[in-house]
């Protein structure tokens, strides 16, 4: 069985891969950022003025997107896994992505 590149399914799978890529990728300066807290105050105090820039409140935005379509992806993969199949799949491949967007716009929302 040849399974086409442009499939819904398929799409849906490389989004949470490269979704659980950046994660993990931002996860070692996130505990590096964390540190400065235990180590110097003062340090961490200045690093999170950074956090007023339109730039960074951006980059929040598609850290929450990530999160958001990491975990409704693996909600996907799960039902996918446990449930028969059923043509419906991809809508709810991307009603998972249009959930991942509604989450990380409202958190987008709050903080600007």
């Amino acid at each position: 069985m040849r399974v086409s590149r442009a499939h819904p399914l398929w799409l849906a799978y490389v989004l949470h891969r490269l979704s659980g890529l950046g994660l993990a990728l931002f996860l070692p300066l996130h505990f590096w950022v964390l540190s400065y807290a235990l180590n110097d105050a003062a340090r961490l105090d200045a690093f999170l003025t950074l956090t007023d820039m339109p730039v960074v409140k951006a980059a929040e935005f598609g850290l929450v997107f990530l999160l958001a379509v990491h975990f409704f992806g693996g909600l996907r993969l799960l039902a996918l896994e446990w449930l028969p199949w059923s043509a419906p799949q991809k809508t709810w491949a991307a009603a998972a992505v249009a959930g991942s967007f509604l989450v990380s716009t409202t958190f987008l929302l709050q903080a600007i």
